[in-house]
């Protein structure tokens, strides 16, 4: 997936939300919102995928731990459509963290146990129009 917007040395702390806003592009086949300490270890790996890497109509969802994916977990639900305007919301706590979609809210387990996020990329087709913290 083609690398877009990398934000680093963020202090996001539990309960703190990180917003992405932005438009899916009018042919996109997937996109990615990572968040974690730096591009090798994520907390979460939250991608939407309309058709990429076998996957139709799918989100999955991952962590990497010093380089390494841990497993797949698909959601069913998908509420994105092509050329769409979103908005996705990620916080998280010790133990999970909770992706606030406008039709949609679900959690993945905070796999690694951190502490804080400092590290945000956004990557595939989406093109980012703002980017927001917030408690």
């Amino acid at each position: 997936m083609e690398q877009g917007l990398v934000v680093t040395q963020l202090d996001i702390q539990p309960g703190e939300c990180v917003k992405v806003k932005g438009k899916i592009l009018p042919d996109a086949k997937g996109f990615a919102v990572n968040v974690g300490k730096d591009s090798s270890t994520l907390m979460l790996h939250f991608n939407p995928r309309f058709n990429c890497h076998g996957d139709v109509n799918t989100i999955v969802c991952n962590s990497k731990d010093d380089g390494t994916w841990g497993e797949e977990d698909r959601i069913a639900d998908f509420p994105f459509q092509h050329g769409d305007k979103i908005e996705i919301c990620i916080s998280f706590n010790e133990t999970e963290a909770t992706v606030k979609l406008p039709e949609l809210e679900f959690q993945f387990p905070n796999r690694l146990g951190m502490e804080k996020i400092q590290y945000l990329a956004v990557e595939g087709d989406f093109k980012v129009k703002a980017i927001k913290f917030s408690e």
